[in-house]
């Protein structure tokens, strides 16, 4: 959503800025946010205060360890492959 439609700055902007560690100054100077007409100076604030450093979200995908699969050393091999020469041939 718009925040700043001044400067047409987003929520996700501005998050973006709070997760990379800018406090709110910060984040006013890079982007203009509440420095024309001011309205959205409260929930510029707001939105920096729930994604700042200091508040850290909770992860939001399980990671899974990695696997090593074995690719086919040709298209043929793969059981995906499904071509009528080949299926003729098996």
């Amino acid at each position: 959503m718009i925040v700043c439609v001044c400067h047409r700055v987003s929520d996700r902007e501005i998050a973006r800025h709070a997760h990379a560690g800018m406090s709110f100054d910060e984040i006013q100077f890079e982007l203009g946010v509440a420095t024309q007409c001011g309205r959205c100076e409260d929930c510029a604030r707001a939105v920096v205060e729930r994604c700042s450093v200091s508040h850290p979200m909770a992860a939001l995908h399980k990671e899974t360890p990695t696997q090593t699969i074995q690719l086919a050393t040709s298209i043929l091999e793969s059981k995906a492959w499904n071509s009528s020469r080949h299926s003729l041939a098996a």
